[in-house]
């Protein structure tokens, strides 16, 4: 593992010899370590002599007790201990060479059963063998009553079936000896009596050894029979005979067996692997600091449960050999036999024992499986995560005064993170002489030490963390600033993809420490580059509450205000003037547009006028760079032209223009979001950070400086509602008097009154807004309207009504809540609603695991997935049209959402036949309008669906990168991006299905996260599925039997089909309708299996894009095709080996479309029989797991079975995922391990010099 460049890993069966091979010598006896020296035992499971010595360089004797690394290589003559360092105790392993051979419990136990498979044996029937419950014919000789690999139950002595299988055999012998007084003659009639009478119990080894005298028939138990089956088994021969049959073309129950020994005896032949090393004759030993022994305080041990279950086996293997040599009876030594057998299961794998050996707490002992899988194991703790050091934690507070690319960080903690760097400054500098005397410094708290930290501080940023790291922005780069306090400060920007806010919210430090990582952090995370978020490139850093609340407040105009109809000649003027209290920030006033930077205005606009505006437009004004139009109304995106409106000839009146002027609504939490988007497409990142702060700093200014607070006086009491409820009682009582003449069911009396009453609240809710709009400078108005805090049905909880609440089911209950909190709920209406609010708390926490667990699913099948060229030159497009929900006859997402940065696959032309974009150009947000205005409803693009790269895909086939607005670069993780993307809002989604109620006609309806879970994973919930038209043709008849539906079709193909709905079915076709293959039928979600058999892969993805989006659209989440697409591409990049031609594949083997594609171009070239496969579609739970790399597939899921498959087939991972390559430690192959770190360095070399 030391080699960095390793290029593969290979895993297989190891044969007795290589056990010995690894192994520095054999453990033979059980003890660990001498108590009271605390030494290691001698030839023990902690033996210096094989494992290597506890201290580096000291043997065990004591002969060189002196660490002394000139002794390397030595060995002691008198304990024989080789002299070296101790950390060969991790990796030196030993062994135990076995008294019997055992079975390895993965082969025999995990299914399908290897060793089963092979022997062509029921599992049962192995285990029983294996166990010693039943014999097994090892060869049938000359006796015509056996066959070989006939398994003999002859564990129930009593049982008829074993007498009378025994029965004629003895009869034979009888025979055959035909003397009576003959020794055996006499054994054989006895047992014969003994056979016929039931009652009467007999020795099996007895008949079964007279049967082998006479007939040369083999009978055996336990591994060591299992092991001789094995090593009669001839590959070459079997192959061909399992051929011979498949060739037949006889389709029946055994073929699936055939298929899946041929698998297994192909493969190992192709890694000539012999089978008999399934059984292990030698067990190996681990390394001893890999289940060390712990000395507590008190003089206690604790030590790794390993042990124990190695002790076990020691001590049983030495019982057995005792037992052999005694020649004990067979029944004793089979009993001794099998309990070594148990003892090495539980070492390999104790969990799948039926009786798993348990510790003193009742809990079973954790085998060598238990430490590989699960979030615990190796694989996902140590290999995949590793614990870092240059860490801490800490509460985060707000730092208002920090810039974007700034965090702070506590001056305490800088100074233990940073306390190595801090000693080597104080040695470079000359105030320390060496790291000790640096230490005194620290602790002593001496002045130095805070201008060395000064000074190193400036050299590294610092990553901040907020779990859980739902997306890439969850971590990010800082440059410290220390602070005061014990707090982190984090700008107020960057918590919304942190997810943080300041109510108690703790965030992790972390300390890059190599140049690389130094200037990755710098140039690729810093926290004032991640202004879009990825997941539908729109701004993450939109300012919130105050901020907004100060920009707002800041445009507002009022009239009559203080200085209002004050025209100044430039900025500067209008500050001084504002500085001295001569002008309140909302008042009107004009400035000369001469006296504006003349960047912002046109020659013609600056001819002798003035702009009419307000002191707080001019400030707002001052954040942006000189060239950005002048923002004086809401309406952002063409700022340049409406500006005009409000720009008048000096000999205009400013009194008279301000008197028939329209107040212009101030800025809100919209206007800024386009603001940001328009100055980040003109400048940038970096100007925009800047730009940004300046925005934060105006925000927090003016929402001191406007005071805005909220009291129980501002909340208006609503008094018109008692009307609207006096309706609503009345319209209630004749609902359930239709209930009582039994017009109505109680579903639907009960979907009545929840009507009346929704009614009734968005009633209310419409008054309110009128009212509200009348005090345009009510506090709460002001924070609603400005989109700092609170909505409209907030306000019609506090002053109108609060209305329908849920139940624990999540139903709506028919009784309202009258009440508005600021009148005061009554106790009745507290208790309703507390069932809604329970089941939100805990739906919550449900959401939050599962939506995780959708993101590691997502990213384990997507991970493989990177940018690695610029063009892989497709033959195919993928066609793109407006997303409409066709039921609802809604658009879910727009034609200019689905082309919007990808590149067209053809030259695109409008009606008159004029170009409007060439082929493989990168469709901008201008190109998109164009498209759009032409009315072309279906444009073909560049997709990762059709992309042809082996592995991974390129920049044209990804397009435009949403997170930097640019074409994507080459090293991009898009899979990994992909999978954060449709993971991370998984939390916003619903937990619910939604029930109709039981009304007639309306399905119940999967959706928010149960949906995509299923669309996932390739699973349909029973009582919702569609049915689907299977081929090209017509609807000719419908027949309704009391609400079930029978769909007479006529198929092109001349073939007739009846399809019969589910009781109360919705129909989607009426008769005449024409139907294409895979068009509902009926209302329903589809089987994706079932689209995929009668129609396209196209169909399949255009259906689960079109799901997936629906969901997600639904809930207001914007989330790119982009990231779906690469996800579809996971699931549909498989295909089944129907027939395999001349080709080395197996008939059911499942393999990649890129490797059909290789045999099948080799195939041509050679002019041999192509291979025919069928498509598949694996839910993201099975993708990961069929996997090409199976260390990727190990520390998914499933670890035994994985590993099990993965060593019978010896197979080999060419670590070309992002997971392999962590797991060694390689740098992964995305981002700067593809393509180099020097752009890297010298971008980060210029952030640290330009910082603004």
């Amino acid at each position: 593992m030391q080699n960095k460049n390793k290029k593969i890993i290979k895993i297989n069966l190891a044969s007795p010899d290589t056990i010995r091979s690894w192994s520095h010598g054999e453990v033979t006896k059980p003890e660990t370590i001498n108590y009271k020296t605390l030494k290691a035992e001698k030839d023990g499971l902690f033996d210096e002599k094989i494992f290597g010595p506890t201290k580096n360089y000291e043997c065990f004797c004591g002969k060189f007790k002196k660490a002394n690394p000139m002794n390397k290589g030595k060995k002691c003559e008198k304990c024989e201990v080789e002299l070296t360092e101790s950390i060969v105790r991790r990796e030196r392993m030993g062994h135990i060479e076995l008294a019997e051979p055992v079975t390895h419990i993965w082969m025999v136990k995990v299914s399908p059963s290897r060793i089963a498979s092979l022997l062509n044996l029921k599992s049962r029937e192995l285990e029983e063998v294996v166990y010693f419950v039943s014999h097994i014919v090892l060869d049938a000789g000359d006796s015509k009553h056996f066959v070989s690999k006939e398994v003999l139950d002859l564990g129930v002595a009593k049982s008829q079936k074993t007498r009378n299988k025994l029965r004629p055999a003895i009869e034979d012998i009888i025979k055959i000896i035909n003397d009576v007084e003959h020794r055996d003659h006499l054994k054989a009639e006895r047992l014969l009596e003994e056979l016929n009478n039931t009652s009467i119990p007999f020795s099996i080894d007895e008949a079964t050894t007279l049967i082998s005298k006479y007939t040369n028939a083999k009978f055996g138990i336990g591994a060591a029979a299992i092991e001789e089956l094995l090593k009669q088994i001839d590959l070459e021969k079997e192959i061909k005979e399992i051929k011979l049959v498949l060739d037949k073309g006889i389709q029946n129950a055994d073929n699936a067996k055939l298929l899946k020994r041929l698998d297994i005896l192909e493969s190992l032949k192709r890694s000539n692997q012999k089978a008999e090393w399934m059984i292990l004759r030698v067990l190996p030993v681990i390394p001893p600091d890999i289940r060390p022994i712990i000395q507590l305080d008190g003089g206690r041990f604790t030590t790794s449960e390993i042990n124990d279950l190695y002790r076990r086996i020691i001590i049983r293997n030495e019982r057995l050999m005792k037992v052999k040599e005694m020649q004990a009876p067979s029944i004793i030594v089979n009993n001794e036999k099998r309990m070594l057998q148990e003892a090495v299961d539980a070492l390999l794998d104790n969990e799948r024992k039926p009786r798993p050996i348990q510790g003193k707490d009742k809990r079973p002992l954790k085998s060598l499986t238990s430490v590989l899988k699960g979030k615990q194991g190796r694989f996902r703790q140590n290999l995949l995560g590793k614990r870092v050091d240059y860490s801490g934690r800490s509460v985060i507070a707000i730092g208002p005064d920090l810039k974007m690319y700034q965090a702070g960080l506590p001056r305490e903690m800088a100074l233990t993170l940073f306390k190595p760097f801090v000693i080597q400054w104080l040695q470079e500098h000359e105030y320390a002489d060496n790291v000790k005397f640096a230490e005194r410094m620290i602790s002593s708290n001496e002045p130095e030490i805070w201008k060395a930290l000064e000074h190193v501080i400036k050299e590294r940023p610092i990553l901040l963390n907020r779990a859980p790291t739902l997306h890439r922005l969850g971590i990010q780069a800082f440059e410290p600033k220390l602070v005061k306090g014990k707090a982190i400060r984090l700008h107020p920007l960057v918590t919304t993809a942190f997810n943080a806010d300041f109510d108690g919210d703790q965030m992790a430090v972390h300390v890059p420490i190599t140049k690389e990582a130094i200037a990755e952090a710098r140039a690729l995370m810093l926290g004032s580059n991640a202004i879009l978020g990825p997941k539908d490139g729109k701004a993450i850093v939109t300012p919130g509450q105050d901020i907004i609340l100060g920009n707002y407040y800041a445009t507002f105009e009022e009239k009559g205000s203080v200085g209002e109809g004050t025209i100044f000649a430039d900025v500067q003027e209008a500050i001084r003037s504002y500085e001295n209290g001569a002008v309140q920030v909302n008042a009107i006033i004009g400035i000369a547009v001469d006296g504006l930077p003349a960047t912002k205005f046109t020659d013609e606009q600056r001819k002798n006028s003035y702009l009419l505006t307000t002191m707080g437009k001019i400030l707002f004004n001052q954040i942006f760079a000189d060239d950005f139009p002048w923002i004086n109304s809401s309406e952002i995106n063409n700022a340049k032209e409406v500006v005009n409106k409000y720009i008048f000839d000096f000999s205009k009146e400013i009194t008279k223009v301000i008197a028939k002027h329209e107040i212009i609504p101030p800025i809100n939490k919209k206007g800024l979001s386009l603001i940001i988007e328009k100055y980040f497409n003109t400048y940038g990142s970096r100007k925009t950070a800047e730009m940004l702060d300046k925005m934060k700093d105006l925000g927090f200014k003016y929402s001191t400086k406007s005071g805005t607070t909220i009291s129980a006086g501002d909340i208006v009491v609503f008094t018109n509602k008692y009307e609207e409820f006096k309706e609503a009682d009345k319209k209630i009582s004749q609902i359930n008097n239709y209930f009582k003449q039994g017009l109505l069911t109680q579903s639907e009396k009960k979907q009545r009154v929840i009507k009346v009453w929704s009614d009734v609240k968005d009633e209310i809710q419409i008054k309110l807004d009128v009212e509200l709009k009348k005090d345009v400078k009510n506090p709460v108005f002001v924070m609603s309207d400005s989109g700092a805090r609170g909505t409209l049905s907030n306000f019609t909880q506090l002053v109108g009504m609060r209305g329908l609440m849920s139940d624990t089911k999540g139903d709506t209950k028919e009784i309202p809540i009258k009440s508005s909190f600021r009148e005061g709920l009554t106790v009745s209406e507290f208790f309703i609603s507390t069932h809604g609010a329970r089941k939100g708390m805990a739906d919550l926490a449900l959401k939050t695991a599962d939506s995780g667990y959708l993101t590691r699913r997502l990213v384990d099948v997507s991970q493989e997935i990177v940018v690695v060229n610029e063009d892989c030159k497709s033959s195919h497009g993928f066609d793109v049209k407006a997303i409409v929900d066709t039921k609802h006859n809604a658009v879910i997402v727009t034609l200019k959402d689905r082309i919007n940065g990808r590149f067209t696959f053809s030259t695109l032309k409008d009606a008159k036949g004029n170009v409007i974009v060439e082929k493989d150009t990168l469709i901008t947000s201008s190109i998109a309008d164009k498209i759009i205005e032409a009315k072309i409803e279906k444009v073909i693009i560049r997709s990762v669906l059709t992309c042809d790269n082996k592995k991974g895909v390129c920049q044209k086939c990804y397009g435009k990168n949403l997170a930097t607005a640019e074409l994507v670069k080459i090293g991009e993780p898009v899979g990994v991006i992909a999978a954060q993307s449709i993971g991370e809002p998984g939390t916003q989604l619903t937990m619910r299905n939604f029930h109709s109620g039981g009304v007639a006609g309306d399905a119940d309806i999967t959706q928010g996260l149960p949906r995509i879970k299923e669309l996932l994973d390739v699973t349909t919930q029973k009582g919702t599925v569609a049915i689907i038209a299977k081929s090209e043709g017509k609807v000719v008849k419908i027949e309704n039997n009391n609400n079930i539906y029978k769909i007479h079709l006529k198929y092109k193909n001349g073939k007739q089909a009846v399809e019969t709905t589910l009781y109360n079915a919705v129909l989607r076709v009426k008769e005449g309708d024409s139907v294409t293959p895979g068009k509902k039928l009926t209302e329903g979600s589809i089987k994706l299996h079932e689209l995929l058999e009668v129609a396209s892969p196209t169909a399949v993805e255009n259906y689960i894009l079109k799901e997936v989006q629906k969901v997600y659209r639904l809930q207001g989440i914007e989330i790119s095709d982009k990231y779906i697409e690469i996800i579809i591409k996971q699931m549909l990049n498989k295909v089944k080996v129907v027939s395999s031609g001349d080709s080395n594949l197996l008939q059911g083997e499942i393999i990649t479309k890129q490797k059909f594609k290789e045999i099948a171009a080799e195939c041509i070239r050679k002019g041999h029989d192509l291979p025919i496969v069928v498509p598949q579609i694996l839910g993201i739970k099975k993708a990961p797991l069929k996997s090409e790399s199976w260390l990727s597939s190990a520390s998914f899921q499933d670890t035994a079975r994985v590993l099990t498959d993965a060593i019978i087939k010896g197979r080999e991972d060419k670590l070309e995922g992002l997971k392999e390559n962590i797991m060694l430690g390689n740098l992964i192959p995305a981002g700067t391990g593809l393509t180099g770190i020097e752009e890297v360095m010298r971008i980060a070399e210029e952030y640290h010099n330009n910082e603004y």
